[in-house]
């Protein structure tokens, strides 16, 4: 596991305290899902939250898109894009990050794709892996 390899606590810190645009991949309308709580805990924090998810779904009153690029013409370049995909799924979300010149890109927890991460690194993007904001939210926090 690479836990800790992508992602400095300095760089995790800074996105928790500095970023406000995230966009949310595989946000949809399921309570049930961890994207659908750790979306509302970022939207605690203050940030904006746009759903990027087939179905295009209004979650937490924040328009869903189908795609990121869809949502970049809609609402402008995201400060991180947060992937919660299968692994083997993540990467396709990584590249269009990359296009679209996100500011970084962050896999949950256990999403991990070590050639997608090093291609964001490449790119002079910040990349956090197998890690989750929520939970690093309460420890910077306490």
């Amino acid at each position: 596991m690479m836990n800790g390899l992508y992602g400095s606590r300095t760089d995790v810190d800074r996105l928790l305290l500095e970023s406000q645009l995230w966009f949310v991949v595989g946000l949809g309308n399921n309570p049930d899902r961890a994207a659908y709580g750790v979306a509302a805990v970022l939207q605690a924090h203050g940030k904006r939250i746009v759903p990027i998810y087939p179905r295009a779904e209004v979650v937490h009153g924040e328009q869903g898109y189908t795609t990121i690029a869809d949502a970049v013409a809609a609402v402008g370049i995201p400060d991180v894009v947060d992937v919660f995909v299968r692994s083997d799924r993540a990467g396709e979300f990584a590249d269009e990050a990359i296009a679209a010149g996100a500011g970084a890109v962050w896999f949950q927890l256990d999403v991990i794709d070590e050639a997608a991460a090093q291609r964001v690194i490449d790119a002079g993007m910040t990349m956090v892996m197998d890690k989750c904001p929520a939970i690093e939210w309460h420890r910077l926090i306490k």
